[in-house]
């Protein structure tokens, strides 16, 4: 019989993800066959499963970690954030509907039934599914109807323990809070916690594991440390990009303007990964750094949105002046469309603003239509030469002269554009720094030319480095009951 495991966190952020990666690997390590599976994802940083749709990068990233081809059902319900629109409602790998903060609470009984089906899926012919929560259970006011957290766990019969964060302070509060406030229905799900990103002698955490088990009855299944091999792994969320940037003194200045409906901005990983690289991300009220190389616009879940909102900023600006210095700009996806001259919505795809003027680095066009486009790519870097590989998630039609010189070719088909001088580049490609013979070419266009590495098997071994730390500190016999 398929045994189940869910963590679910005292908060946000407090690495339920790695977690859940990391113990996908060992148990795959083990030879367990083990899928994840979160019932509810809220994220921008969307990825294409192998069985077609979109899911949470964060999904696929454990998907990778248990060695077996992503798929819709592992994130049955995806919310991507837009604008004054709500949130865009992704089920089974398909857009449902939108729907606003409150009026998605009424909508989630209608979607108990796909979670639940996408989880049967998920057991047939496996050993282990280890189900990630979201955000925390003890926000019992979004309780009812309720499909992330206890709601799944108690209508699948799927045990839970908690994961507390003691970086961050007050663990043991939260834990311990979290105990009172469940109703006695959810208490009874919990078996265990895990202390995470423990940093210094865990042995003077001793006095708090037993005042947790006094106050809880609950068992403590390890203290993990902080993870250092977790930040070679492509981060789920905006809200870390604070950390994200390292400040290197790399050779190359690569800056990155923080939209406030960023997207799929691991797209960036692999340059962060070079260590003659120094990428910077620019938050609001910062101006883009003068001495930058190269600009990249990154996705966008509403580009109007966001355009409206980089001219706020002055990054306009920055961006033109930073062109007239000699600089080099790439735009990926709503990027791309930001290049352009217009962005059209005729039929208020993303809000009201029917229409907002782009940067018009390049000579184009575009206009959002209700059509989405969803798939894995392969293709060819029409500068370089090379193989890519990749995938497409947008919405909207890019039309104009500088498409003549496209940037790609995916699957046969031209793609993107580039300014006459070459100095401008866009495409609806993802991806695309991830291609290690691209990124070789680009940054030895700036005169880059050290050893690069290969960006998919670091990310492998960053991943066998966490099962190996995490087995040094969970509870064997806890692990071990998992499977048995």
């Amino acid at each position: 019989m398929t045994k189940a495991i869910m963590l679910q966190g005292t908060g946000s952020d407090v690495g339920k993800t790695v977690l859940v990666a990391g113990l996908c690997r060992l148990f795959a390590n083990r030879g367990v066959r083990v899928r994840p599976f979160k019932p509810q994802n809220m994220s921008n940083n969307a990825a294409v499963a192998e069985d077609g749709g979109e899911i949470g990068r964060a999904q696929w990233l454990q998907s990778l970690a248990a060695r077996v081809p992503s798929s819709v059902h592992m994130n049955p319900v995806l919310l991507k954030p837009q604008s004054e629109t709500g949130s865009q409602i992704i089920v089974q790998g398909k857009v449902w509907g939108h729907a606003k903060g409150r009026d998605y609470q009424a909508l989630k009984p209608q979607l108990l039934g796909a979670v639940l089906e996408s989880f049967a899926s998920m057991r047939a012919g496996t050993d282990l599914v280890i189900v990630e929560g979201a955000g925390s259970p003890a926000e019992i006011n979004l309780r009812r109807g309720d499909i992330a957290n206890m709601g799944f766990a108690t209508r699948a019969n799927v045990p839970v323990v908690l994961v507390g964060d003691i970086d961050r302070g007050g663990v043991i509060a939260s834990l311990v809070g979290t105990y009172h406030i469940l109703p006695e229905e959810d208490r009874r799900m919990i078996r265990g916690y895990i202390i995470n990103k423990f940093r210094g002698d865990v042995s003077l955490f001793g006095e708090g594991i037993e005042a947790i088990g006094g106050f809880t009855g609950w068992q403590c299944h390890g203290v993990v440390p902080w993870l250092k091999a977790a930040a070679r792994l492509p981060a789920e969320d905006s809200v870390v990009l604070e950390r994200l940037a390292r400040g290197s003194s790399g050779a190359l200045k690569v800056a990155v303007p923080v939209l406030s409906r960023i997207a799929n901005f691991d797209d960036l990983d692999p340059l962060r990964a070079e260590p003659d690289v120094d990428l910077v991300f620019v938050r609001a009220g910062e101006h883009l750094p003068a001495d930058a190389g190269l600009v990249v616009l990154p996705g966008s879940k509403s580009t109007i949105g966001d355009l409206l909102d980089l001219r706020e900023q002055g990054w306009d600006r920055d961006i033109v002046a930073h062109v007239r210095r000699g600089g080099r700009v790439i735009g990926i996806c709503g990027g791309y469309q930001m290049l352009g001259h217009t962005v059209y919505d005729p039929l208020g795809i993303e809000g009201s603003v029917t229409e907002t003027p782009g940067l018009g680095l390049l000579d184009i066009e575009t206009e959002m239509a209700p059509e989405k486009t969803v798939r894995n790519s392969t293709a060819v870097s029409r500068e370089y030469d090379v193989p890519l590989s990749g995938y497409e998630i947008h919405l909207g039609v890019t039309r104009g002269a500088d498409c003549e010189r496209p940037s790609t070719v995916i699957d046969g088909r031209a793609d993107g554009a580039v300014s006459p001088d070459g100095r401008i580049m866009g495409t609806y490609l993802h991806g695309l720094f991830g291609s290690d013979a691209y990124r070789a070419k680009l940054l030895a266009s700036f005169g880059l030319t050290g050893e690069r590495m290969d960006y998919r098997a670091s990310v492998d071994a960053a991943l066998d480095d966490v099962a190996g730390e995490l087995e040094s500190v969970l509870d064997p016999s806890w692990l071990d009951s998992l499977v048995r």
